[in-house]
């Protein structure tokens, strides 16, 4: 199965954590080596760089390495091809405009039959790949463009709701561990996926951990966060298939959306 990694911090960041744990888990320590992308937001626009090599010998990490670009907000993906063929089209994220404004999709699991579901509707959003997991996003703007077509940015109560909806209705598919961003918010959606030593799928889909630091004095580099701002305090948020350092790394229950935002879980 593919493997999802986002960040949502207070103050913007960078994951130098990914360059080095992007490379092991991109073809040297797991078979995610069919392709790998890291999408950073600025403002309403995203920064996305993808790649159809292994993660583990793309020097394209080497440039991320050199501009350590910083953002407040994001996500990564490594491929493990099970829908699609190896090109550029079926790399994840994927992202669209809705709104005036980039919004962005990773997906771990299989939705095969994702086309069939009753509400199944992609209005004039079309896949330019052949994933399920593309199909699943088009699905999921369709469904999202109501709100977003609005005068005013939609209410966080009202967006979790659609989220929550959309997970709900592709759960019954297969192994659907998400992750979604308006650039406002991130939200993660934990199901089941395959588990070490374990036939099948099952929970956790996902992990989660809330961490800070003065950031002036600290860089934390197996973490993926590092910026100066003074002597401010950088709280950030980290979502993840599987814990990525030995901290407390909390388990998404089955089915569970979460929602995240300048370095913390918002309650909704």
């Amino acid at each position: 199965m593919c493997e999802l990694f986002s960040l949502a911090s207070e103050y913007p960041a960078n994951v130098s954590f990914s360059l080095e744990e992007f490379k092991r888990h991109g073809g040297l320590s797991g078979p995610h080596k069919d392709g790998w992308g890291i999408a950073f937001y600025e403002g309403k626009d995203i920064r996305l760089i993808r790649e159809t090599d292994a993660a583990a010998t793309s020097p394209c990490l080497e440039f991320l390495r050199q501009h350590r670009y910083h953002s407040n907000i994001i996500v990564s993906h490594l491929r493990m091809a099970t829908s699609g063929s190896i090109s550029l089209r079926n790399t994840q994220p994927f992202i669209r405009e809705l709104g005036g404004r980039m919004h962005l999709f990773a997906h771990n699991g299989d939705l095969i039959d994702i086309h069939r579901l009753p509400e199944f509707d992609l209005g004039h959003f079309r896949p330019v790949g052949e994933t399920d997991s593309e199909l699943a996003f088009c699905h999921l703007l369709k469904t999202l463009q109501q709100i977003w077509l609005e005068p005013e940015a939609p209410a966080l109560d009202r967006r979790y709701s659609v989220i929550t909806s959309f997970a709900a209705q592709i759960r019954p598919l297969g192994p659907a561990n998400f992750i979604y961003s308006d650039g406002d918010y991130l939200f993660a959606h934990g199901h089941k996926r395959s588990q070490p030593g374990r036939e099948g799928y099952h929970p956790p889909g996902l992990y989660w951990l809330c961490r800070s630091c003065r950031i002036a004095a600290e860089k934390q580099e197996s973490t993926g966060s590092s910026h100066t701002h003074g002597d401010k305090l950088q709280k950030v948020a980290l979502v993840a298939s599987v814990p990525l350092t030995d901290e407390r790394w909390v388990p998404f229950e089955e089915g569970e959306v979460m929602v995240f935002g300048k370095g913390r879980r918002v309650i909704t």
